[in-house]
């Protein structure tokens, strides 16, 4: 029987160097996912300087906005593995063909859906949910931005995975931070035109009009843009055009294309399923208890954002470094990389439940207290928040666990199955066990909504551990044929691809 650890009866020394080649990836990659969380993060704070409504619309649109994208994400994310693993597997060539099937993927989805989803689709589902007048009309406006400006999303996903995959993440990281400093100038023009934060001292700029919500939406969108561009411009830049022929690899190649789709759309269905019960959470479950619960549960789930995503960042580095490991044969290698970048995220995301359960009232009263909100609703918000917030600080630990051995699964192609069990258990969860709480302890409110989505988090964790200690992904074969040269770099040789810089 196969050992299920090799990380076992290994020394300290030995699983600190395992975590130092981790963190050499992982650390641009991690800075990356935390500029997202930053760009959110700044936008809800902005928002919330106009008031509490334009915080819950804005909230509801996004989630919204992103449950449908978060599909094609999902199938466009294995470009990573798919590089990677050629990496791994000295098929250098392939590397760029995969970078542009997906985008190739990005457009063909702008148009087919995302387009018609913004004009049509979003106003018709807000519509439907019964929320305020005025918070529908300020989240179909955030959505149909958001969504209609999906293409730069996509296709900087394309981009920024490819640079994962062959381990240069620093590309990535410079193109988040300038795009996060073009989304907040652009926040403040946007959002506050002329009028600009008088109680911070912030003059406005003349003649510029206050778009509020949608001004929000579309400094995200330029921002994003600004994400795509820098790496795609480095992607056909001559270094990587002689390494890999980036430039010659723009035409479909249609046997890529199918690998990538029939092993990315059950990773896409895990993503967007779980974005859209999570969607149904927030607007239908939470929301149905009207603005300050909205509000509240917005506001931990920023912070959910701020300790969860430099795991993301750990998830992602994870997929690279495992591809890599078992394009080149070398399965325990992606054992050993896995356990030692779930050592870091364990302690990391553990230190943010303390800090959640400790601080919970100061952090919701961040974004509660806006100045223009009424005191005794700011004391309402925070009170509910504070509750929520020990949901948060319960499920740290176990969010660790499903996210870093999501990624080591992702990174193995094992796909089919996590998105089964995904589809299951967030439905079966936080769908119908939210419901069943509302149900039948409604003096809960919006608690009840949240215990479920703690049970969710701490099954869905613990069934990834099993999944990928059971090493049944060890057998599943993403690459077919002998390893080939890439144009201008000889197999094993000296190139700078994978370096890491």
């Amino acid at each position: 029987m196969e050992p299920m650890s090799p990380s076992r009866g290994r020394g300290v020394a030995a699983r600190l160097s395992d975590v130092r080649e981790v963190w050499s990836l992982a650390w641009p990659t991690v800075l990356t996912m935390t500029s997202y969380t930053m760009m959110q993060f700044v936008d809800s704070l902005m928002v919330a300087k106009v008031g509490m409504v334009e915080l819950a619309a804005q909230g509801n649109g996004g989630v919204w906005s992103w449950a449908p994208m978060s599909f094609l994400v999902g199938v466009i994310t294995l470009v990573n593995t798919y590089v990677s693993q050629s990496l791994g597997a000295k098929r250098l060539h392939d590397a760029a063909s995969y970078a542009w099937s997906g985008i190739w993927i990005a457009v063909a989805s702008w148009l087919v859906l995302l387009l018609p989803l913004a004009f049509f689709g979003l106003p018709a589902l807000f519509g439907a949910m019964g929320h305020e007048p005025r918070v529908q009309e300020l989240e179909t406006q955030y959505a149909g931005i958001l969504v209609g400006g999906g293409i730069v999303t996509l296709a900087g996903k394309a981009m920024s995975n490819f640079f994962f995959g062959i381990h240069r993440p620093k590309v990535v990281t410079v193109a988040a931070i300038l795009g996060n400093v073009v989304n907040v100038v652009g926040n403040f023009i946007l959002i506050y035109g002329e009028r600009g934060l008088p109680g911070l001292g912030l003059p406005g700029i003349p003649g510029t009009q206050a778009y509020g919500v949608a001004g929000a939406a579309i400094a995200t969108v330029i921002g994003t843009f600004v994400e795509f561009l820098v790496p795609f411009v480095v992607f056909l830049g001559p270094k990587l055009h002689a390494e890999l022929g980036t430039r010659t690899a723009w035409r479909p190649q249609w046997g890529m294309l199918g690998g990538l789709i029939r092993t990315g759309v059950p990773n896409g269905i895990q993503f967007s399923n779980e974005m859209i019960c999570w969607a149904l959470f927030m607007s239908s479950l939470v929301g149905r208890f009207g603005t300050d619960h909205l509000a509240a549960g917005w506001s931990v789930l920023r912070f959910m954002h701020m300790s969860f995503m430099p795991a993301v960042g750990f998830s992602v580095a994870t997929a690279s470094l495992v591809g890599k490991s078992i394009g080149a044969g070398r399965h325990d290698d992606a054992v050993r990389q896995t356990h030692a970048a779930l050592t870091v995220s364990l302690a990391y995301m553990t230190l943010w439940g303390i800090v959640m359960f400790v601080w919970r009232h100061d952090m919701v009263g961040i974004f509660a207290d806006s100045g223009d909100v009424p005191a005794e609703q700011v004391a309402r918000i925070v009170a509910i928040g504070g509750t929520l917030m020990i949901c948060a600080a319960v499920f740290q630990t176990f969010d660790a666990l499903g996210i870093i051995y999501t990624g080591a699964l992702r990174g193995a192609g094992d796909t089919l199955v996590p998105g089964i069990a995904t589809v299951t258990l967030s439905w079966g969860l936080i769908v119908g066990g939210g419901l069943a709480l509302v149900a039948w302890f409604p003096e809960w409110e919006s608690t009840g909504p949240w215990l479920a989505a703690t049970a969710y988090i701490v099954i869905y964790g613990l069934f990834m551990a099993w999944r990928f200690e059971s090493g049944r992904w060890r057998s599943i074969k993403l690459l077919g044929g002998a390893p080939e040269p890439a144009p201008g770099l000889e197999p094993g040789g000296s190139g700078s691809v994978g370096s890491g810089s």
